[in-house]
């Protein structure tokens, strides 16, 4: 999967404010213990949709680029869709989502236990607070793990003259 075209365009899905969509699900999360649990499903569709998106995208360019006549395309158009397909869903939804839900479940049953005085709305914000602030702290680690993950398991079947440049 290539982050940029050889023309250096910009990835609109990686390079771009777009990039945030990815991040809704992690938003949802944090504030699952102030709204209904329809926002936070509605966190994940656009989340899953950006994730989509990306991925045919990824398909799409590598489809143009196979046709090119030079056609020194890294890897198929199924397998760039995959890759980014199952690079995002990890690594912008299912370990994102999950991290910022604990830490917020952690954090509000850690107020309540430690600070049984304060309101249970003020415990609620605290947490949904620490959850938005944990987001960009967690986003590059996550990203690299995912990476070195796949690097080092499903890129090897599909990626044949070099490794994705992500």
């Amino acid at each position: 999967m290539q982050k940029k075209t050889e023309t250096n365009d910009k990835d609109i899905f990686r390079d771009t404010p777009l990039r945030y969509l990815g991040y809704a699900n992690e938003v949802g999360e944090a504030f699952r213990s102030l709204v209904p649990k329809s926002f936070v499903w509605a966190s994940y569709m656009v989340a899953s949709t950006y994730v989509l998106a990306d991925a045919t995208s990824k398909c799409h360019y590598a489809l143009e680029k196979s046709k090119a006549p030079s056609n020194n395309a890294v890897t198929s158009p199924p397998a760039s869709f995959v890759d980014a397909l199952v690079w995002q869903s990890f690594a912008s939804v299912i370990i994102p989502g999950i991290t910022i839900n604990r830490l917020c479940a952690g954090m509000l049953f850690g107020l309540r236990k430690t600070i049984p005085i304060l309101p249970l709305t003020a415990h609620k914000w605290i947490s949904t607070i620490s959850g938005l602030l944990a987001i960009p702290i967690i986003i590059h680690p996550i990203d690299r793990s995912v990476d070195v993950v796949m690097n080092n398991s499903l890129r090897k079947l599909y990626f044949t003259k070099q490794s994705p440049d992500r």
